[in-house]
């Protein structure tokens, strides 16, 4: 069986790229490692194989996504998803889209073993979902989507429902309440009913983010070890702007350590990064996401 991971990058972000193939290597991962860069240029990865444009069979629905948006948007990044899933189960048997802020605490080898027996891995967000308190929360659920996009797997068996995400993304990228959509992500709740043989994962170690900090509690183990809920490791942590300041503002401290070494890892690719560069790109967004939720909530009551 031939299996890959694989991600999606501008050329300024590749140093990400290498961050994240690097924690794959370093916990034993055999499997390729695929980055596809939606720029030409000259930029390189120390791990794995880089594609450009041009150098990938990006079909019908691929060019035309590739046609509607610029080379840098992040519509296009997350359009071309399930369009390089796509072309990459003609080669291996097995693909695993990653986001490219991800990274890897202990070795993954049980997610090839779960498209064994299922054609699709997702993993929930695990948002807070308390209706008595921080509603917002609540409602994110449903706004944003209960499965985060930054984590798919697929076998072979799937090729038909990476085909249709590809035309909903050609479709619409965008963030609309009133059209009921978020970017590619929102489209993923509908996977689970439309092909059957979709696991949702219920290890809380998968996807460890700053929006789970409620639902996935972080202990520590006897050993001194973190793990969610005091059952399962931590094998990856998605290091988005929000989970990043998420930790430095002292909200989700026992993931600290794992921060410092997520850091200490990409200045082996970009020397001059600084802790803050990670969050401060996100800020502006988050804070309208916010802003809009309050201000519904507001003319709701």
């Amino acid at each position: 069986m031939k299996t890959a991971f694989c991600t999606i990058s501008t050329n300024s972000h590749l140093f990400k790229v290498d961050a994240l193939f690097a924690s794959l290597k370093e916990v034993g991962c055999s499997s390729e490692l695929v980055c596809l860069a939606t720029q030409a240029g000259n930029g390189s990865i120390k791990n794995g194989r880089l594609l450009r444009p041009g150098s990938i069979e990006l079909g019908l629905v691929g060019e035309a996504i590739k046609a509607k948006h610029h080379e840098t948007s992040d519509c296009l990044r997350w359009s071309l998803k399930p369009v390089l899933i796509r072309a990459l189960l003609e080669e291996y048997d097995k693909v695993i889209y990653l986001d490219n802020d991800l990274f890897f605490f202990s070795l993954p080898s049980f997610l090839w073993s779960e498209l064994d027996s299922n054609d699709i891995l997702l993993t929930p967000h695990h948002y807070p979902r308390n209706p008595k308190e921080n509603q917002n929360w609540l409602e994110a659920n449903f706004k944003v989507g209960l499965y985060n996009a930054g984590f798919v797997g697929v076998n072979r068996n799937a090729k038909h429902v990476m085909d249709w995400w590809a035309e909903c993304c050609l479709y619409r990228c965008e963030k609309s309440l009133i059209r009921g959509l978020f970017d590619d992500q929102k489209y993923l709740d509908l996977v689970p009913v439309m092909h059957g043989s979709t696991k949702i994962l219920d290890h809380k170690g998968c996807n460890v983010a700053g929006w789970n900090v409620e639902v996935c509690k972080r202990l520590v183990d006897g050993d001194g070890s973190v793990s969610i809920d005091g059952k399962w490791p931590i094998v990856f942590i998605h290091f988005n702007g929000f989970s990043v300041r998420t930790i430095l503002h002292g909200n989700d401290q026992l993931l600290r350590p794992h921060l410092t070494q997520y850091v200490n890892q990409l200045r082996h690719f970009k020397p001059e990064l600084q802790e803050d560069d990670l969050w401060k790109e996100n800020t502006l967004w988050d804070r309208v996401k916010l802003w809009a939720w309050k201000t519904l909530d507001r003319l709701k009551k």
